[in-house]
């Protein structure tokens, strides 16, 4: 071939591929713009947790899906959701109201118990909302070097872009709630969403370690994360504070009623506490896999979920957990408690039900 041929097929090759970038640019559409496509598949693909709305159930995973349930769970449809985001929590405080939180800072709300949903903010928001409440309290308190450096956080947040996710979402009522995430990400609302303000300053976490979920136990909130993090809402301070724990490892929940509490994690860790915290005991489960969901039964059993599927109630008192035989076992990332007194499980392989004798 000639050196002008050459040229030729080499100049078609530029343009052509110049052009392949051009439509490949014009054609993206951020998650955070698109809305979750309906599937037929969706309730089977992977779906991270689920929570009541009244009497109906609703779940939410991967790609922005959200379905809900009028059936106790035998029979799922599809939410209409503005983001494709995966999202790894929900949370509904009355019938009505819910909010669902996940990747790239996403937070959506439902008024109409979960059948379609708004986005209230996202990680090209949370820096800049950051950034603007701590650059006050660094000016009007110019000595106190906290602010100055919760400041600069702020800042690196914005230029790392929207990849910030969240992972826990909890509200006391349709006023009052949390969003916790990685990296001590932490938001709370007292207008439903309508405005969110950073509590960064008002959690003992000075490493930063990730908020992996928050819980309330009818007597007290609780966050756990990263390395043995265990934080309790301190009403008088105003400020969750740290609990000391006799585990380093991290835990991915808590789960509790009035006077005790379960606090559960990596490689089958369990520690219950009946004095708020104070104190510890642990529970015996016979794994070595990561504990991931927990719920109470209709007997008032804790019952508990690995990632590999497993399921564990509790006994009376410090007595170790029984390892439950199930019929099939799929990985569990949330799950609750249906009407009938069923469980109802989502994890990688989407919902499924599981009646308990």
């Amino acid at each position: 071939m000639c050196s002008y041929n050459k040229k030729i097929v080499k100049l078609a090759l530029v343009v052509m591929l110049t052009l392949q970038s051009v439509v490949q640019a014009a054609s993206f559409v951020d998650v955070l713009d698109l809305p979750a496509q309906p599937s037929a598949l969706a309730v089977r693909s992977p779906l991270l947790g689920v929570s009541h709305a009244g009497q109906r159930l609703v779940t939410v995973g991967q790609r922005g899906h959200i379905l809900y349930s009028d059936d106790e769970g035998r029979n799922w449809q599809q939410a209409v959701v503005p983001v494709s985001s995966d999202l790894n929590a929900v949370s509904f405080p009355t019938a009505e109201q819910g909010w669902a939180v996940g990747n790239d800072g996403v937070v959506l709300h439902s008024s109409d118990a979960g059948a379609t949903w708004s986005k209230q903010l996202d990680g090209r928001q949370i820096g800049e909302l950051m950034l603007k409440h701590y650059t006050a309290l660094a000016n009007a308190e110019p000595d106190n070097e906290q602010w100055a450096g919760l400041a600069a956080d702020s800042q690196r947040l914005i230029e790392e872009g929207a990849d910030k996710p969240f992972l826990d979402v909890w509200f006391a009522n349709d006023k009052l709630g949390y969003a916790v995430g990685v990296f001590n990400l932490i938001l709370r609302t007292e207008d439903g969403g309508q405005h969110w303000t950073p509590f960064q300053d008002r959690t003992e976490n000075p490493q930063g370690f990730h908020l992996n979920a928050i819980a309330s136990t009818g007597d007290a909130l609780y966050i756990a994360g990263e390395q043995g993090l265990l934080l309790k809402w301190d009403e008088a301070g105003q400020r969750f504070v740290a609990l000391q724990t006799p585990y380093q490892g991290s835990f991915f929940g808590v789960v509790g009623q009035p006077g005790e509490l379960l606090a559960y994690g990596l490689r089958g860790h369990v520690f219950r506490s009946t004095d708020g915290g104070l104190s510890w005991t642990r529970l015996e489960s016979g794994l070595q896999v990561s504990i991931t969901s927990a719920t109470l039964d209709v007997d008032g059993h804790f019952r508990l979920f690995t990632q590999a599927g497993h399921m564990l109630r509790s006994s009376n008192g410090n007595a170790p957990l029984q390892l439950m035989p199930q019929a099939q076992q799929s990985p569990v990332a949330g799950a609750t408690l249906a009407a009938n007194g069923a469980l109802v499980l989502v994890g990688s392989r989407g919902v499924r039900t599981l009646s308990i004798e």
